[in-house]
């Protein structure tokens, strides 16, 4: 799982160098966050004491894509999905140092295990939503081989959810992934999406990356989507006037 991290984190490291160089080779405007990296680091041993831009201290984590992949439902038909595992204000990294091997530290790890595909299923949906209102060529090459990464993101981490060991603590409890053997809602090597209604729900149901609608996963869904999971909690109102402001501009796009 270190070496997932580590790759995850280059890969996205790229995403963001690749995009601004992009942008500015067309004319553009580069996006930089910095002056908004003012969030407090973990004080666990180890932590670097730098600025942050997200906050893992307190998140809610979504985890109805759980439900979602495994149904032969689709949001962008009106379907809705409940929580596989309630994961509510809970720290992601370990806020302080805990006894290794705790009940307390697999918990967080838990929760970070369920917090990486929640987040990019969203970057799945969001790439295949907003690829549908491209045009260049030049960008729907971007949208598709940055999208594809993203997708093979969700369904390594997607897998390694199904591998959580069961722990319990006061907020939170995992249960033991095993159980769900045999039941098609929930067992946890069943990754590969479920056919579902797609286009129009007289043609044959599809596999298919879902929802693929701007209301459901355009950018502004999905600026609204991490917001509600708190990973931006303590953040200014400048912060998040600015990431609207792009959110809107993205869905607004047809380039």
């Amino acid at each position: 799982m270190a070496q997932y991290i580590i790759d995850n984190t280059d890969d996205e490291r790229s995403h963001a160098a690749f995009l601004n160089a992009y942008l500015k080779s067309v004319g553009g405007t580069p996006v930089n966050l910095n002056k908004f990296r003012t969030l407090p680091s973990s004080q666990a041993t180890g932590a670097k004491q730098i600025g942050r831009l997200t906050n893992l201290m307190n998140l809610t984590v979504d985890t109805s894509f759980w439900l979602r992949y495994r149904s032969h439902k689709n949001p962008d038909f009106g379907d809705t999905f409940g929580q596989f595992i309630k994961i509510v204000n809970r720290p992601a990294i370990p806020p302080h140092d805990f006894p290794m091997g705790s009940d307390q530290i697999q918990a967080i790890a838990n929760t970070a295990t369920f917090h990486f595909p929640s987040i990019e299923q969203g970057g799945s949906s969001l790439y295949s939503t907003l690829g549908q209102f491209v045009t260049d060529r030049t960008v729907l090459k971007i949208m598709f081989g940055i999208g594809g990464a993203e997708v093979n993101h969700f369904a390594i981490w997607h897998d390694k959810a199904g591998n959580a060991p069961p722990v319990s603590v006061p907020g939170v409890t995992f249960p033991d992934m095993e159980d769900f053997n045999g039941d098609s809602t929930r067992q946890n090597n069943l990754i590969m999406p479920e056919p579902c209604n797609f286009i129009a729900e007289n043609l044959p149901d599809c596999s298919v990356i879902r929802p693929a609608s701007k209301q459901q996963s355009g950018a502004v869904a999905a600026v609204n989507f991490l917001t509600s999971s708190n990973l931006f909690q303590g953040q200014s109102q400048a912060f998040f006037d600015f990431i609207a402001q792009l959110a809107q501009a993205a869905d607004a796009a047809t380039a």
